[in-house]
């Protein structure tokens, strides 16, 4: 064999390892795909990701190495119309006892009360499926702006970065 065909199949071997060993994001995305275009050996690979990995975490205030905080949406409230049967039956046995009859008064407090409480957490729930939506959407961006920081420093040790 000669050195081309050597110095060939040495650098696909090590560029396919480095594929293979691509940590994936918790969106599902692979991170960008790195070729040493300047025949760079294993460790010089990994000694310079770490330092992109560096200088861009510091760049972008981002670190992919943190785990992304837990979602808004995680935290649901329980119960609604339960508590709200109980408050509108509290305010309708007043409101019935002093009409004179307590006992029809919570029944319809209840009703309304538990209406209300559904409605409630409803709109609590959408507001949270936003919210976890809106972190999402930013933890993507944030993302992204790392990894655009993180190729262009390993560009400029002399890799291709798709």
């Amino acid at each position: 064999m000669n050195c081309k065909k050597v110095a060939l199949t040495l650098a696909l071997f090590t560029a396919a390892t480095i594929v293979t060993s691509l940590p994936v994001t918790p969106a599902g995305a692979v991170e960008p795909i790195i070729y040493p275009a300047k025949g760079q050996s294993k460790d010089q690979i990994e000694k310079d990701k770490y330092a992109c990995y560096s200088w861009a975490k510091e760049q972008t205030k981002f670190d992919p190495m943190q785990a992304p905080a837990p979602s808004a949406a995680a935290t649901t409230s329980q119960g609604g119309a339960v508590k709200g049967a109980a408050k509108g039956a509290a305010v309708g046995a007043v409101g019935g006892a002093i009409a004179g009859d307590a006992g029809k008064g919570a029944a319809i407090g209840a009703g309304a009360g538990g209406t209300v409480g559904m409605l409630k957490k409803k709109k609590g729930q959408k507001d949270q499926q936003a919210a976890a939506q809106n972190q999402t959407a930013a933890a993507e961006q944030k993302r992204a702006e790392y990894n655009r920081a993180w190729g262009a420093c390993l560009e400029g040790k002399g890799y291709t970065v798709k």
